[in-house]
């Protein structure tokens, strides 16, 4: 189990990294709530607007989920992982918005971005890298 304390530490703790395993799974699950989601929304979107809407709906899910609910998306909520920034600060706006950037970019470049985290001694993806944030074990 790696640890991580932080660097500029809130609390005299030291969390547990998620292992990238448990982070695909929360990724998938995610991945289906705002493919449904996004769907429906986009069916009303009219002249090929439906991926702009799509990318806003994900912004948005994002954007909710690591700044107002703890930095646990429904997915990782399920599997009991969390997002943090690395030091130690809640998420930002601008934290969640990035990350969320980072996956397009993880997936535009031949999916590297998200074996990245399989090789990173913190397991991070290019998208944590990005917005410097750590995915650790919530419970």
């Amino acid at each position: 189990m790696t640890l991580y304390t932080q660097e500029k530490p809130k609390r005299a703790e030291a969390y547990p990294l998620a292992d990238v395993g448990t982070r695909l799974v929360a990724l998938i699950i995610d991945t289906l709530i705002l493919g449904f989601v996004g769907g429906i929304v986009a069916i009303g979107a009219r002249h090929g607007a439906g991926w702009l809407v799509s990318f806003i709906v994900g912004v948005a899910y994002h954007w909710y989920f690591m700044t107002q609910r703890d930095g646990q998306t429904p997915g990782k909520q399920l599997v009991g992982i969390r997002v943090v920034r690395a030091d130690g600060e809640p998420l930002t706006a601008t934290d969640a918005i990035m990350r969320y950037i980072g996956y397009y970019i993880n997936t535009a470049v031949l999916m590297l971005g998200w074996i990245w985290a399989l090789f990173d001694d913190r397991r991070q993806g290019w998208h944590d890298k990005i917005a410097n944030t750590l995915v650790i074990q919530a419970r």
